[in-house]
């Protein structure tokens, strides 16, 4: 894992950068890397918890390990599955003197002898609904395996959804589940993806960083968004990844924070409130439908599908079309202006699509320096990437989708490329258009 590079920006090179990152329209492009997977529509993952919440209403405030509402939060989740096609099943175990089930969902296809899991507890504790903890991360695994449905995505690696039991008893439904998994089968889990609390209502944006492939994965992700992320430790060891990490299979996942309190550096870079718990309805009777962050739980259900879809190996259908490009290099100064790269495009009829792909290839020694536009023909501005204090990776190498309807077409189009930061240096190597 590369390590960050402490520095600061100039007073003058923030406001620059503020400056860019409203002088693009609102709706921002998408990097290829996200747009691989489909959007999970965060109105079907808030419809979940809204299912949640009312069994717990209706089985005496809770879906606890042991209680009713668990048990008819296991039925609406079994049902949805079934319906969109996967092989289900339902294991009990004992706890506590009660039964509890952990819920195991299969997609058809797939090599066998490389199974990619990912999963989320069900179960809340007694006193309250657990939307947050843990319907946010039960409802966006679900809408994901729901979309692997709609998609009809197949994969190289086999498939499998878990939603555990009694997780807040001691991970007793997962532990149950490793343990009683045969050292055949074992080894052929090429990971396992845990989401557990990834809607909290004053968020942060940590990654697990067990398992370096997983942890890039979700990491690029986030790099694609502009959004800084953090290691994971409030919860290391806590949820359900550690029983398959305690055997040697490979884990990674999300978190949003619990009840730990957000630092000033962490307001600055995330928003919300410092000096205020991430989740202050951790474990409460608070933690309803009303104790969520919709922007939180949309990009973590997106980044839930982009993990599914990158780490399968799922089949993509390449962009098709008519490609126009420039490969001539162009410098980019270190904390200068704006430089530009064009693209003459012609044979073309009506507007541009209101999916173009632009291929960027920037080669950098600190990307989060860069402001990169997309400028149409009549100079209206795309925004494709802001600019990054802590993204301190090299290169921009990505594909972005862009709403480019409302352009014509024909004309010259240019990739507009700005360092906003010191000390850094680099070059547009290429770019291209596919209509």
């Amino acid at each position: 894992m590369k390590l960050a590079r402490l520095r600061s920006l100039p007073v003058a090179a923030l406001a620059v950068a503020a400056l860019l990152a409203t002088a693009a329209p609102a709706a921002q492009a998408t990097p290829e890397a996200v747009a691989a997977a489909p959007d999970i529509p965060l109105a079907n993952v808030k419809a979940h918890l809204t299912q949640f919440q009312s069994i717990a209403t209706a089985n005496g405030g809770n879906r606890a390990h042991g209680r009713t509402g668990y048990k008819a939060s296991v039925d609406y989740v079994k049902a949805k599955l079934d319906a969109a096609g996967y092989t289900t099943a339902l294991q009990q175990f004992t706890s506590g003197g009660a039964t509890g089930y952990n819920l195991i969902a299969d997609w058809p296809g797939g090599d066998p002898n490389q199974v990619l899991m990912a999963g989320s507890h069900l179960d809340s504790v007694t006193s309250g609904a657990g939307i947050n903890d843990n319907g946010s991360g039960s409802a966006a695994v679900l809408e994901t395996a729901l979309a692997v449905s709609r998609a009809q995505l197949a994969p190289d690696k086999h498939l499998r959804f878990a939603w555990w039991g009694a997780e807040e008893l001691g991970l007793v439904g997962s532990k149950y589940y490793v343990n009683n998994l045969a050292t055949t089968e074992r080894s052929k889990l090429a990971g396992y993806l845990n989401f557990d609390m990834i809607g909290s209502p004053n968020p942060g944006y940590f990654v697990y960083d067990d398992d370096p492939v997983i942890e890039q994965t979700f990491k690029d992700y986030y790099a694609g968004l502009s959004i800084p992320t953090e290691i994971e430790t409030e919860g290391d060891g806590r949820s359900d990844h550690a029983p398959f990490k305690n055997v040697g299979v490979p884990v990674g996942g999300l978190f949003s924070g619990a009840d730990y309190t957000k630092t000033s550096a962490q307001a600055q870079k995330w928003g919300g409130t410092a000096g205020q718990a991430f989740d202050r309805c951790y474990h409460a009777s608070c933690d309803t439908t009303a104790n969520i962050n919709d922007t939180a739980l949309d990009r973590n259900s997106d980044a839930v599908a982009h993990a599914i879809w990158t780490l399968s190996a799922g089949t993509v259908t390449p962009p098709t079309g008519t490609v126009f490009s420039n490969a001539a290099n162009v410098s980019v100064p270190d904390n200068g202006a704006a430089v530009t790269s064009s693209v003459a495009v012609t044979g073309r009829t009506g507007n541009a699509p209101s999916a173009l792909k632009v291929g960027v290839d920037i080669k950098h020694t600190y990307r989060g320096d860069l402001v990169v536009d997309l400028l149409a023909p009549d100079g209206t501005a795309y925004r494709l990437k802001n600019s990054s204090s802590s993204d301190s990776a090299d290169n921009v190498i990505a594909t972005y989708t862009v709403n480019a309807s409302a352009e014509t077409a024909n004309g010259t189009w240019k990739l507009q490329v700005r360092d906003v930061a010191a000390q850094d240096t680099g070059y547009i190597d290429s770019w291209q258009l596919t209509f």
